[in-house]
């Protein structure tokens, strides 16, 4: 099964420092047939502008993967954490037993970001943070792990039966992905046009996989793609 749900269906509201387009039910946004794809709840496709940002606010028993497009995220939190993460790179928090955090953009140009919500295999573990640097040339033609909780080296660890992916894939290149019986695959463009198995992905568009192997042909590239796979 594959299905493309174009940028142009999903719910959202600008809140003028924050424009927000949600892949799934979220906040005030609620579609039945979109509350989850597996145990991917949340996928949110955020602009925040400059010298703005998500003020505190608290999280528990859920991997959060923030994905960052253009520009950078500060994270602060009340773990005591403080970062700052830059265009292509990655930030998990899972938030366990409960934790408080902030993330603005304190640069000169609007964020674009990628927030993922993976519901955690147990609840009631002590939180975290953590990110990492994913230079796009090491995921240049190929799939790279970003975040995972299979033990996969050099991804970032999360506490769920799931794999957060990105690739890039030039004009006339084609990747593909086999989304193994009972998992739950869906990906995100980011940039470029691309058709899977046939049916044409533009930017910002999502599309939701099962029992199929996926076959990305880009269009127009260059093509940056980020995956999840969950139970």
């Amino acid at each position: 099964m594959i299905e493309v749900r174009p940028f142009s269906s999903l719910g959202g509201a600008n809140h003028g420092w924050l424009d927000a387009h949600h892949h799934f039910s979220f906040a005030e946004y609620y579609d039945p047939k979109r509350t989850s794809w597996g145990k991917l709840r949340v996928w949110n496709d955020d602009i925040i502008q400059p010298k703005s940002g998500f003020p505190p606010h608290p999280h528990r028993d859920m991997e959060i993967i923030t994905y960052v497009r253009t520009g950078a995220i500060t994270h602060q939190d009340s773990m005591g954490n403080k970062g700052r993460t830059a265009a292509g790179d990655v930030q998990v928090m899972s938030a366990g037993t409960g934790v408080r955090h902030a993330e603005y953009n304190l640069e000169d140009e609007p964020t674009t970001i990628f927030q993922i919500w993976i519901e955690p295999d147990k609840h009631g573990q002590p939180p975290g943070w953590g990110a990492k640097q994913f230079p796009k040339s090491d995921r240049s033609g190929a799939w790279s792990i970003l975040a995972s909780g299979k033990g996969d080296d050099g991804a970032l660890g999360i506490r769920a039966d799931a794999r957060v992916l990105g690739a890039t894939i030039e004009t006339g290149q084609e990747l593909a992905y086999d989304a193994e019986p009972g998992r739950h695959v869906y990906a995100v463009l980011a940039t470029g046009i691309v058709e899977v198995n046939g049916q044409r992905l533009s930017a910002r568009d999502g599309v939701a996989i099962s029992d199929t192997k996926a076959v990305f042909k880009v269009i127009e590239g260059p093509a940056e793609i980020v995956l999840t796979d969950t139970l």
